[in-house]
């Protein structure tokens, strides 16, 4: 890791980072979706042979029951008590995340409010390349559960045998989804935009992938709802004197066990900084000096990071300044892996800077409202006179009819 000043120019970089897209990405993936909106299961059949070295036949690409009953078989010892824990820690968290429907009454006769219902049906993509991501089932699909989403769609690409992990299967049938699909890549993402003849057709898409699901989620989206576009993962760190430099190692190194992920740490003491940077030379990331820990607040609020550690002595004190994160994790006992694993809210969260405008996933990602307006004629009446108004500078004479009809 390098050490850099607070003016470096260098983090502007940093600041103005955004998703990395190509042309020959972007052709690839838009001819990927027109042949499985056009073709279906054939083209995710050729697909599959094609990317994953798999061929399938069409009644294979749904995963059988008997498929996920004999994963029990092949998984380590005492998971399912294991993910028992884990379940409990995330819905005790989103249980408080749900929204309930409202209504405000007026005596002039009039009722205002909103309705609440959850999503019809949501896809959710687990990518199995580098590592078979088990945790993001359960970080994706409980927050839908609990939202009362009422089908829920998975997908994940195959191995060269044409399986699925059998720990992501597990945890997919424990959570009780409804249909598992051994498809991947932005064929898998175009399926579950548009249907096939197997696969159902969703309201959203959600889970992280590599450039080419990513694009795809950003080609679908319109026609369906997505969680975000995720970039690399992305780690900052703020640290003082008081900060343990083991921990921080420790922490800047399980970050750099992602492909491509960003690892920085902020801190206003030199001698922490050297000894950091000698124990982390090949770590991809960064560490920046300040004057203060004001600065390296402002800092992190400019880059607005997927995860922040605030490992000072008085954490509490920072978070109040803190505007931009998707996750913020306080203290020396708090690392990031806590929150990837098993403390309850979901490790999809915003990267690329978007903590600037988005949230990690939640129940409320899978959840819609519908505005409810009710006037009384008494009510109706009272509003007349500036409805007029606006309705004639905007030159909209039926929509002045339709009221005046009324009286």
């Amino acid at each position: 890791m390098k050490i850099i000043r607070f003016t470096s120019k260098q983090l502007e970089k940093i600041y103005n980072r955004q998703f990395s897209r190509s042309k020959r990405v972007e052709e690839k993936v838009r001819q990927i979706i027109e042949d499985v909106r056009l073709l279906g299961d054939d083209a995710l059949i050729r697909y599959t042979k094609k990317f994953d070295g798999v061929k399938l036949m069409p009644r294979q690409l749904k995963v059988s029951q008997i498929e996920i009953s004999g994963a029990y078989q092949s998984i380590t010892p005492n998971f399912v008590s294991t993910l028992k824990i884990i379940m409990e820690n995330i819905n005790k968290f989103y249980r408080k995340n749900i929204r309930k429907s409202w209504r405000i009454k007026d005596s002039e006769g009039f009722i205002l409010g909103e309705n609440y219902q959850p999503l019809e049906k949501v896809g959710i993509y687990i990518p199995a390349g580098t590592a078979p991501l088990v945790s993001t089932v359960y970080m994706s699909v409980l927050p839908a559960k609990i939202a009362g989403v009422k089908k829920i769609i998975l997908i994940s690409p195959p191995d060269k045998q044409g399986r699925i992990n059998p720990h992501i299967l597990v945890v997919a049938d424990l959570l009780k989804v409804d249909e598992i699909y051994r498809v991947g890549g932005a064929q898998g993402i175009a399926a579950l935009a548009y249907g096939t003849k197997t696969i159902p057709r969703v309201d959203k898409i959600v889970g992280p992938g590599n450039i080419y699901v990513t694009e795809a989620k950003r080609q679908v989206f319109g026609f369906v709802d997505i969680d975000m576009l995720a970039g690399p993962t992305e780690l900052v760190i703020i640290a003082d004197r008081f900060s343990d430099p083991r921990f921080i190692i420790a922490d800047l190194k399980a970050q750099a066990e992602h492909s491509q992920g960003i690892a920085i740490l902020i801190t206003n003491s030199r001698s922490l900084a050297k000894e950091v940077k000698s124990q982390t030379e090949n770590i991809n990331g960064l560490i920046i000096l300040t004057k203060n820990l004001q600065q390296a607040v402002d800092i992190s609020n400019k880059i607005a990071p997927e995860h922040l550690e605030i490992l000072v002595n008085n954490p509490k004190r920072l978070l109040r300044q803190v505007k931009n994160a998707g996750a913020v994790f306080l203290g020396p006992y708090s690392p990031t892996a806590v929150g990837d694993y098993v403390a309850g809210p979901s490790h999809v969260l915003p990267t690329q800077g978007t903590a600037r405008f988005f949230s990690g996933l939640s129940v409320l990602d899978f959840t819609k409202s519908s505005h409810i307006i009710s006037y009384s004629k008494k009510a109706l009446e009272k509003v007349k006179e500036p409805l007029e108004k606006v309705a004639g500078i905007e030159g909209l004479s039926k929509h002045l009819e339709s009221v005046r009809v009324r009286f």
